[in-house]
């Protein structure tokens, strides 16, 4: 690098940074991470593909920090982060037509503070939510890009992150025994079989681990063969279907039980099928009273197939199973779950005899319950 060189690189910078504080008494997050894409950029333009020698970054940082004394975020290091972040981002955020064509000559040239605004953001991008991308630190962005490999789990970490506000080191910690899972979710594999990266999150904290069916009288179950056994807890879920429905969360609608698919002339029955408005997808359930085994996998990976090919609508997306089961190592249902293409969880449930004692007084009656909601019902017919 020239003089020369030297020199316009440390103005364009300068002015950069001094253009970003003039419309702001302080960085808040997202100017600054805003800032510092641009700057990565920049860097990014000239040290990869520009005329810029070894030592560059280097130089520019030591300079930068005589003119600007108290400068704060630009170490030679931290130039280098905000290249790996600008050129992580870059794909995913600016998608111009123009860019391709007018893009590299400019980036060689100047500096736009405010590359990440509102204004800017590529349509494009709209699975990235925008709120939790400019809501974290550039310190956690770049804790999360040196432990990630792809996008679909820098998503997922950006919003744990923003969900459960981990501080850097907390963050770090985590990150540290491996991409984190949202709490209480089940294994699943939705990230790596649902296209698109938002709709996957909403898969992810849609279905928990375990629900409580503390409607299921185990009596009833305990001496019979296990087909018998699993038909009789679904009678007990489809007798108390708007129970299960609350259990399971929000924008379920029942569409039935031992419902009929058929492909090829062979026929298959699915336990429980719902559909979840929020995930616009259907959602199959299969019910076993024993504990997990890779197999029940298989058969509603089946299911799922036929539900694709002959139920679902153009409209809709693919279908989702989850296999709820009495128990499962969750270490191993995670790691089972893994290779198969449709996307599918596994879940737990409890009855009411599993609880310690000392909750289960504290639950309500389940005739008293019933009673309500038959009460209810009534009112609403009124």
């Amino acid at each position: 690098m020239t003089s020369t060189d030297l020199k316009q690189a440390v103005q364009t910078i300068k002015t950069a940074i001094l253009q970003s504080q003039s419309r702001a008494v302080r960085m808040v997050s997202g100017t600054q991470l805003s800032l510092y894409f641009g700057v990565g950029l920049y860097v990014s333009a000239n040290s990869r593909r520009g005329t810029w020698g070894t030592g560059a970054i280097d130089a520019i940082s030591e300079q930068l920090r005589r003119e600007l004394p108290g400068l704060r975020g630009f170490s030679a290091q931290n130039i280098r982060n905000m290249r790996q972040f600008a050129e992580f981002w870059q794909p995913f955020l600016i998608h111009s037509p123009m860019a391709s064509k007018l893009g590299i000559e400019s980036l060689h040239a100047e500096i736009e503070c405010d590359r990440l605004s509102l204004a800017k953001w590529s349509p494009l991008a709209s699975e990235i939510n925008r709120d939790e991308f400019l809501g974290i630190s550039f310190s956690h962005h770049m804790e999360i890009l040196h432990k990630t490999k792809n996008i679909d789990e820098v998503l997922l970490c950006i919003h744990e992150t923003v969900v459960h506000q981990w501080d850097k080191y907390t963050l770090r910690s985590i990150l540290k025994t491996g991409i984190p899972a949202p709490d209480g979710t089940a294994p699943n594999n939705f990230i790596q079989t649902i296209p698109s990266t938002r709709q996957a999150i909403k898969a992810i904290r849609m279905f928990k681990d375990e629900y409580l069916l503390d409607y299921i009288n185990v009596e009833d179950i305990d001496a019979q063969e296990e087909d018998v056994d699993e038909r009789l807890v679904e009678q007990r879920i489809v007798h108390n279907i708007k129970r299960f429905i609350m259990t399971l969360g929000r924008d379920f609608t029942f569409v039935g039980n031992q419902y009929h698919l058929e492909i090829y002339g062979e026929e298959m029955w699915s336990d429980l099928l719902f559909f979840n408005r929020e995930l616009n997808a259907l959602v199959a359930i299969e019910l076993k009273i024993g504990k997990f085994k890779p197999a029940y996998l298989g058969q509603l990976q089946a299911y799922l197939q036929v539900l694709d090919d002959k139920v679902r609508k153009p409209h809709e997306n693919p279908s989702i199973g989850i296999v709820l089961c009495k128990s499962a190592n969750q270490a191993y249902a995670e790691y089972a779950v893994r290779d198969y293409n449709k996307p599918m969880g596994v879940a737990t449930y409890k009855t009411i005899a599993d609880m310690p004692k000392e909750m289960q007084h504290t639950l309500p009656d389940i005739e008293d319950l019933k009673k309500l909601m038959n009460d209810d019902e009534d009112t609403l017919t009124m």
